[in-house]
């Protein structure tokens, strides 16, 4: 195993370390302006929620690692404290890419990277007209982490308001994951369209589950079951009880069977198809 401490190599290469291990991100799409009034976007993948009471966001324009000097977006929110983070999708994604080039301070990345510049109704930066979610907010606070090259600056914002596009909502005006598409950030020059790789793991029951420990200790061991596997079948409220055991075989005679590895087979393809109950009877014969 490759061990790093951080004091022992130079900060460009921890940073590629750190973006390629903590990923895939979020993007922030930050719209924010200066006391001239000029406009800026930028987007930045050291970036997340952390509140819903109230609504709180946090991103961090980090110093340039090559020379020691901040972005315009730092500059900017600690001269009007205000900001709009825009989400990301697929459908604009190269052209958010072209917005992080290092523009002389004063150029509109709006222009340069074809976006529309749309008015906010709260905040005094515009937000991106193509972006499917946008979101005002107010600058709380500014944290220097540090004066080095690599240092974060961690900028705390409330929501003041949102502004979701009726495209990516269902019948029940919750977003669609699918239909938002979006896009996050890794290390490198790369990138995940979020929408290719959802799937679902049911939360935990309200109640207690059982446990991996409860389990019996061939499943515990078993080399056909994953770990997976193991807590699909721990996040049950107890075991099935013999009668129901009995009356399932009953029910699928081709799956009685004293053969330890075949039980665990026959179980893995329930519990493929998310049918744990029936996968417990199974290993519980």
């Amino acid at each position: 195993m490759l061990t790093i401490t951080p004091n022992n190599v130079t900060t460009a290469t921890l940073h590629g370390y750190l973006l390629s291990a903590v990923a895939p991100r979020p993007i922030a799409f930050a719209s924010t302006i200066d006391a001239e009034g000029n406009p800026n976007l930028s987007p930045f993948s050291f970036f997340n929620v952390i509140s819903a009471n109230p609504p709180i966001l946090i991103f961090s324009p980090a110093r340039r690692v090559r020379n020691n000097t901040t972005k315009h977006t730092l500059e900017n929110v600690h001269q009007v404290k205000e900001v709009v983070i825009n989400v990301v999708n697929h459908a604009i994604v190269q052209q958010m890419s072209l917005s992080s080039t290092e523009y002389a301070k004063g150029v509109n990345e709006f222009k340069k990277a074809g976006f529309t510049m749309l008015p906010s109704e709260i905040v005094k930066p515009f937000r991106v007209a193509e972006s499917p979610i946008q979101i005002e907010c107010k600058v709380n606070e500014i944290i220097s982490l540090g004066k080095q090259g690599g240092a974060g600056n961690l900028i705390i914002c409330e929501v003041v308001k949102m502004h979701i596009s009726e495209a990516v909502l269902d019948t029940n005006n919750a977003i669609d994951q699918h239909k938002l598409d979006l896009v996050s950030r890794a290390g490198g020059s790369y990138y995940s369209r979020a929408k290719d790789g959802f799937f679902e793991i049911p939360k935990p029951i309200s109640t207690l589950g059982i446990g991996v420990d409860n389990l019996p200790k061939e499943v515990r061991e078993s080399s056909i079951l994953t770990g997976n596997d193991l807590g699909l079948l721990g996040n049950v409220e107890a075991l099935p009880t013999q009668k129901a055991v009995d009356k399932f075989l009953e029910e699928h005679p081709e799956k009685k069977t004293n053969n330890i590895k075949e039980k665990h087979i026959f179980a893995k393809a329930f519990l493929e198809n998310k049918d744990v109950l029936s996968a417990l009877k199974i290993v519980l014969q």
